[in-house]
């Protein structure tokens, strides 16, 4: 059974930093592309960062500069380091893995910017 845990969400001053994680299982991590997505209330989920299973990463332009993807194959985790939030990066952020046809999602953590 595919598992995608995500953890490190909260409540965070405008200006913090937070560090999301997604600890896979029941996938063969290392040959997936591994992404975050967030969705904020009345709106489309949005691609945030991603990373290939061969390390390349990709970054919404609202992010670049801020946030940092990465991966771990030996503990099968991909991160999500995010810095400088803002109120606008508030959203519930979920893990994606990507192979060929095969897509799983996580069930989301919440991230809250506010004073």
């Amino acid at each position: 059974q595919v598992q995608l845990v995500e953890s490190g969400g909260g409540l965070v001053q405008p200006g913090g930093s937070l560090r999301l994680s997604c600890a896979a299982s029941g996938i063969v991590f290392n040959i997936y592309d591994m992404g975050w997505y967030r969705q904020a209330p009345g709106k489309q989920r949005e691609l945030v960062a991603s990373i290939s299973r061969g390390g390349s990463t990709n970054y919404a332009d609202s992010v670049k500069g801020r946030f940092t993807i990465s991966r771990d194959n030996v503990k099968n985790t991909v991160y999500l380091q995010m810095n400088g939030l803002k109120p606008e990066d508030a959203a519930e952020y979920y893990c994606n893995a990507h192979y060929v046809s095969r897509n799983y999602w996580g069930q989301g953590t919440q991230v809250t910017v506010s004073s």
